[in-house]
Formats: structure tokens, C-alpha cells, sequence
């Protein structure tokens, strides 16, 4: 697997290694030695599936600490463009957001830590999202921050008039006014 560090710390784009022929294709999506030497300690405690038409957009959706999660994304069939926003207060980075498409084909998958905010809108029909979580659900801790906030200003990938949401992806608060992270350096 190739770990490709982002413009934002602690965020990584993975792209594992396809082993195709007549048959079809081989890949190992995760592998713990690796992730762990490349990235950091990880304990994955759930999994989670979507499936989605065109113009879906879900985010930008976090949980409040002591159900804070770190995410690893990935695409079944189809295509997305994936956003995590850096949410941390004091971080060189805050306020900033990274973006990649995650396609059934390309294969990559998007690794987001704790204290960032994760969304995506959906390229195309029928596409299927699964991901790890290192935490469980709590719907109590759940909080987000409105999709089309004009300070971090996302590129969706898609038209404005296109996104489809639903009811409580509506009513999120801007970031100015979202439960926020202390960040903390662990590199020091």
C-alpha cells in the first residue's frame, strides 16, 4: 500500500496495491502492521455501508469527545468526493479542508483522525461507501457543521442546485458557532 501524506497533517490518502488478470482483481484494503507503521495505533470497532444516487450529500458530520472518531473511507462502486475539514482550535491547519475523489476504480481510501469533520457528496448513481470507525456511534455526541458554510467554501464537486439532503443535514451551524477540538501536537 502506498500512504500518501496530504497538505493537512494526519490525514492520509492510501492506495493499496491491485493485483488484476482475466479473473478480476486482488487487494488487500487494510493491512493493521501497515497502518500502523505508516500512520499510528488504531483499534477499528465498527463499520458502516451506504449506498447513494447522484447529488447525495452527507456531512459535515463529526462526534464530541469521548465518541470522537477517526474514519477510514473507501468506495465499493462508484464515485464520491470526499472532504475532511480540519476542526481542531490552535491547529496550523484550522478551518481548512482537504479534498479527493474515491472511486470504485481509482480504490484509494481517505483516513481522517479525530478532530476533523467528514463529508461527501455523490458523483454518480448507486455508489457504495463503506468505513471504519475506531469508536462507536453515540447519537447524543453527534454534532456537524453546515455543508455549504461560505468561510470554509467547499468545492462539492457538483453543482449547488444538484445536492440533495437530508432534514437534519440542513439545519447544522456554521463553524464559527460548531463544537470545536483542542489541537494538540503530538509530534513534539
Amino acid at each position: 500500500m502506498n500512504f500518501i501524506r496530504t497538505a493537512i497533517p494526519d490525514v492520509y490518502i492510501i492506495e493499496p496495491i491491485v493485483h488484476g488478470d482475466g479473473r478480476g482483481y486482488f487487494m488487500e484494503s487494510f493491512l493493521l502492521s501497515e497502518f500502523e507503521r505508516e500512520i499510528s495505533k488504531i483499534s477499528f470497532v465498527q463499520e458502516n455501508e451506504s449506498c447513494s444516487k447522484y447529488g447525495v450529500l452527507r456531512g459535515l458530520h463529526y462526534q464530541a469527545e469521548p465518541f470522537a472518531q477517526s474514519k477510514l473511507i473507501r468506495v465499493v462502486t462508484g464515485r464520491i468526493m470526499d472532504i475532511a475539514v480540519d476542526i481542531r482550535k490552535g491547529s496550523p491547519t484550522f478551518g481548512r479542508y482537504m479534498a479527493v475523489e474515491l472511486s470504485g476504480e481509482n480504490k484509494r481510501q481517505l483516513f481522517i483522525p479525530k478532530g476533523f469533520a467528514h463529508g461527501f457528496s455523490v458523483l454518480e448513481d448507486n455508489t457504495i461507501v463503506q468505513y471504519k470507525t475506531d469508536n462507536i456511534y453515540s447519537p447524543s455526541h453527534e454534532r456537524a457543521i453546515l455543508w455549504n458554510d461560505p468561510s470554509l467554501a467547499i468545492k462539492w464537486g457538483i453543482p449547488a442546485k444538484d445536492v440533495i439532503l437530508s432534514d437534519k443535514d440542513k439545519k447544522h451551524p456554521l463553524l464559527k458557532d460548531a463544537y470545536l477540538f483542542e489541537y494538540k501536537d503530538d509530534r513534539q
